[in-house]
């Protein structure tokens, strides 16, 4: 998974402990939008025009074992009913920094419907 030059730039923030970076259970987001524009290192956000949502944690999340880290929200009946072809994860609910982007197809979401989605990123070495 790829992450965004300004996701980069955040995780040397974190490590020199910088509180306004923070992807903790009260700040962090799961987004999901319907752009299937290629990913772009310089990306700040979600590339979909205008169906795209950011969703918080659900409780106990973001969970960290190890080099591991799990990000999960609850998407809800009404909540982001549409193709879903991007995802990202991140640090407020709008603006703020975006971790990464990833361009896959998830489905569609449709009215009615509760998706929990789950991020795992494994921090790694080379």
């Amino acid at each position: 998974m790829a992450l965004t030059n300004a996701g980069c730039s955040i995780i040397a923030s974190l490590i020199t402990g910088a509180s306004n970076a923070l992807f903790n259970n009260a700040n962090a987001r799961i987004g999901v939008g319907d752009s299937d524009t290629a990913f772009s290192a310089s990306q700040t956000d979600l590339q979909a025009s205008s169906n795209k949502v950011r969703k918080g944690m659900d409780s106990g999340y973001p969970q960290v074992n190890g080099n591991t880290i799990t990000f999960r929200a609850t998407f809800g009946p009404s909540d982001a009913n549409f193709a879903w072809k991007e995802w990202g994860v991140f640090n407020t609910a709008s603006g703020g920094t975006m971790l990464n982007r990833v361009v896959e197809y998830n489905g569609t979401k449709v009215s009615g419907q509760t998706w929990v989605f789950q991020v795992t990123l494994t921090i790694s070495i080379g």
